[in-house]
């Protein structure tokens, strides 16, 4: 991968990167770490814990941002619409003033 590309080709979420990473260093942390076994294990289920719930978070977080982007994007295209129909309009209106415009010069070059 090139240092400029994201994540996004790859399918692969930077949160998502993050958090499996984080998730690993705690567990590998618990593991090397000087405790009993029923502390590590509590330990280590407590990390869990708190991953899975940063993990929620991040989640909803995208979740919410996405929505907001889908309710920019959608605010965007109607007012793309409208501009898009004001120009139609205004075009129509010349082409009408051009061809009046037009019959009356013949109908000058008639009498």
């Amino acid at each position: 991968m090139r240092d400029d590309e994201d994540y996004s080709d790859e399918g692969t979420s930077p949160v998502l990167a993050f958090l499996l990473g984080a998730a690993t260093g705690a567990v590998l942390a618990l593991l090397y770490a000087p405790r009993s076994g029923q502390e590590t294990r509590e330990l280590l289920n407590e990390k869990l814990r708190e991953t899975a719930e940063r993990g929620r978070e991040a989640r909803e977080q995208l979740i919410n941002r996405g929505r907001e982007l889908l309710d920019e994007a959608g605010n965007y295209v109607e007012k793309q619409k409208g501009a898009v129909e004001e120009r139609k309009e205004r075009f129509a209106a010349a082409v009408e003033a051009g061809r009046q415009a037009y019959r009356e010069e013949k109908a000058r070059e008639k009498v």
